[in-house]
């Protein structure tokens, strides 16, 4: 296929989150991770869109978090549905009018037309929202020319409240999301949006061969498609034969109740020092590594050519930091939190977790990690009773 003309997006603005519970976002964003809460939706919003928002922020990572108020609101629809989740992927574009015709002429599905505002100083929004292939996770494409409200009807604090960002949140690397079959999406984010194949994987947890015949295991095809122009990714997943039910991919769909995000990565300027606040200032808790992941480290930095890493390995462990990459002393440090319903410790929170991560030259996605990673998920799943 031909490359396709781009749509000039500038990049993710925003994640629009839809949630039972505000106050317990609030605790977890500002208190857990040290956000500043910047502001919130006005009453006449709230009684216009029958939802209330509060808008958090660290580094250029900004969520959008709304709690119904009543029936009828977009956020209640999601909710009638899906545990706590993603709704709204937020970009800004170079040129509204653009992306709209090339978005139309390949076949995108509507929610709106462009929507026009224009703020007391003149400054000047324009947006339009469409379906896609994400479950029910929306896309909103969006231009600015001096409008300073993040949204219409957004009110913003005169001095944001709550965290300073201690822990040096810069900006999200990506958004992963599972699908009990991706082509579909594949097709459309490569037809529609005219995004590019980036790297793709496949594993089972436990492999399986004729010779090994294993009885139980979670298996994954994974594919990474990307804009190349605002390098905005997608990590993307599926279940892999031969066990499908039991793949944590799966598992996934059953308690989202569909396909959507399972994960957003947020990268740090220093994970080490992070995670090490993050579990004895926040009590934040982290998918568990084993111990024989750490004894293998050393061969395996020298097998996968990165030959040496800055961080000493033990502290690595202690904290239970991952490594990957390739090349000469090019290397990614990333690790997984718990997913919301484990970390708050109820289901109506969803399978939705964060990934934290620090690239030291690799641009990769880390095959060995993504191994340990659903290692992980595939324990957690087990000693909850969900595999």
């Amino acid at each position: 296929m031909a490359k396709l003309e781009s749509l000039g997006i500038k990049g993710l603005e925003s994640v629009h989150w839809y949630v039972h519970d505000l106050e317990r976002s609030r605790r977890f964003y500002v208190d857990g991770l040290d956000f500043a809460e910047q502001g919130v939706s006005s009453p006449e919003l709230e009684k216009e869109g029958k939802q209330k928002s509060v808008v958090f922020q660290a580094g250029n990572v900004v969520l959008v978090v709304s709690q119904p108020v009543g029936e009828g609101s977009r956020a209640w629809r999601y909710l009638r549905k899906h545990p706590d989740g993603v709704g709204t992927l937020n970009y800004q574009v170079e040129d509204i009018d653009k992306a709209y015709r090339l978005l139309e002429q390949r076949g995108a599905t509507f929610i709106t037309d462009i929507q026009r505002y224009t703020d007391d100083k003149g400054g000047k929004l324009a947006q339009f929202s469409i379906t896609t292939p994400f479950g029910d996770t929306t896309f909103r494409f969006i231009q600015r020319d001096g409008y300073k409200a993040l949204y219409p009807g957004f009110v913003q604090y005169d001095k944001p409240r709550g965290g300073n960002n201690r822990y040096g949140f810069t900006h999200i690397d990506h958004i992963t999301s599972n699908f009990q079959t991706m082509r579909p999406m594949l097709l459309w984010m490569e037809h529609v949006m005219g995004f590019e194949k980036f790297w793709e994987i496949q594993f089972h947890t436990d492999d399986v061969s004729a010779q090994q015949k294993r009885s139980h295991g979670s298996g994954l095809r994974s594919e990474v498609m990307w804009d190349p122009v605002s390098r905005v990714k997608f990590a993307n997943n599926e279940p892999l034969r031969p066990f499908f039910k039991a793949s944590q991919i799966n598992i996934f769909n059953e308690d989202h109740k569909g396909d959507g995000v399972q994960h957003l990565a947020l990268v740090v300027r220093d994970i080490l020092t992070a995670v090490k606040e993050m579990r004895e200032k926040a009590g934040i808790s982290f998918m568990p590594t084993p111990g024989t992941y750490y004894d293998a480290l050393p061969q395996r930095i020298q097998d996968l050519g990165i030959k040496k890493i800055d961080e000493d390995i033990k502290v690595l462990r202690d904290l239970e930091v991952l490594v990957d990459g390739g090349g000469e002393h090019s290397y990614l440090l990333q690790i997984f939190m718990k997913d919301a319903a484990a970390l708050y410790k109820d289901p109506h929170a969803g399978p939705f977790f964060y990934e934290i991560i620090q690239r030291k030259g690799d641009q990769g996605f880390g095959g060995g990690n993504f191994r340990a990673l659903f290692e992980s998920i595939e324990r957690q799943q087990k000693s909850e009773g969900r595999a």
